[in-house]
């Protein structure tokens, strides 16, 4: 079972998916918190029965899943609305990903927290050993956005500004990979990134 855990963070369209298959290439256990927020609302799960005494059944389909689109528009444009979903869903997505990443068999193990800035930061991941930001400039951020999601620049900018900051995310780190464009930088990023957290990894684990 791993020992040590890096969270690995950034902006929308930063990179993060890219640098997290970086490193499940080494054979590193990832887990991802976008996944583990649908895993957690699944039929019978008890983050579902909250989200439903709290928000009501219309945030449910026929069949029992919940209805994201109905929910997204009940909670957007709303902050106490999107906080109660919040304070139902964040601390069952940390339980999921802390408990995966102790169960990895891999040296060390890889949280990736897409909101790991506006959700505490270190605060509520204390079990975190170090924190990886991918870091875009914010005309390559935007430009991927529009062209990844087929939307315009207002609403590219609209997204990007409802997330922290690049220097709140900037603040967290203890590691940095800038990510402009050039894939094989990320490559190289990652691999020196496995030979370091491989080295710290076996400083921290029991003898």
């Amino acid at each position: 079972m791993s020992e040590y855990f890096i969270g690995l963070t950034g902006g929308i369209a930063s990179g993060k998916s890219a640098l997290e298959r970086a490193f499940a290439a080494h054979g590193i256990v990832v887990a991802d918190a976008d996944l583990l927020a649908r895993e957690v609302v699944q039929p019978g799960a008890p983050a579902l029965a909250a989200v439903m005494e709290r928000f009501g059944r219309t945030v449910l389909l026929a069949d029992g899943q919940l209805d994201r689109a109905a929910l997204r528009q009940r909670v957007f444009g709303d902050e106490e609305e999107r906080r109660a979903l919040e304070a139902i869903l964040h601390p069952a997505i940390r339980t999921r990903l802390q408990e995966i990443c102790q169960n990895a068999t891999s040296p060390y193990a890889i949280a990736t927290i897409p909101l790991l800035a506006e959700g505490g930061g270190r605060t509520n991941y204390p079990w975190l050993h170090r924190i990886l930001v991918v870091d875009t400039p914010t005309s390559v951020q935007k430009a991927r956005l529009m062209q990844r999601d087929g939307i315009d620049a207002a609403l590219a900018e609209k997204m990007m500004s409802a997330q922290a900051s690049r220097a709140d995310r900037l603040a967290l780190a203890d590691d940095i990979v800038v990510n402009d464009g050039d894939i094989s930088h990320l490559q190289r990023a990652a691999d020196a990134l496995h030979q370091r957290y491989l080295a710290l990894a076996a400083t921290t684990s029991p003898a």
